[in-house]
């Protein structure tokens, strides 16, 4: 893995993360932006993988698919990591 794969996944991951706590249902903005980010990059890697293991094979350019499959993915990842480490708002 080079660095600009590197840095492309820490840009891309964190605005899934972020895309991934907009979208998540609920009040989540209860966790930390540095676990929305670690949820993000988490997301495009768990996401690839599931994209992949049902027959994406990544088209040339934007895949819209790839792109839906890793917001879903962080967005279940913040809403995990939001129930485990939520802070109360008292």
């Amino acid at each position: 893995m080079d660095v600009s794969t590197i840095l492309f996944y820490l840009i891309v991951g964190t605005v899934v993360g972020l895309l991934g706590k907009f979208f998540a249902p609920g009040d989540k903005d209860n966790i930390p932006l540095w676990l929305t980010i670690v949820c993000g990059i988490g997301g495009m890697v768990i996401g690839d993988v599931i994209y992949r293991a049902f027959g994406g094979n990544g088209s040339a350019g934007l895949d819209w698919t790839q792109g839906i499959v890793t917001v879903l993915t962080a967005m279940v990842l913040v809403m995990v990591a939001s129930g485990i480490t939520g802070r109360s708002r008292a």
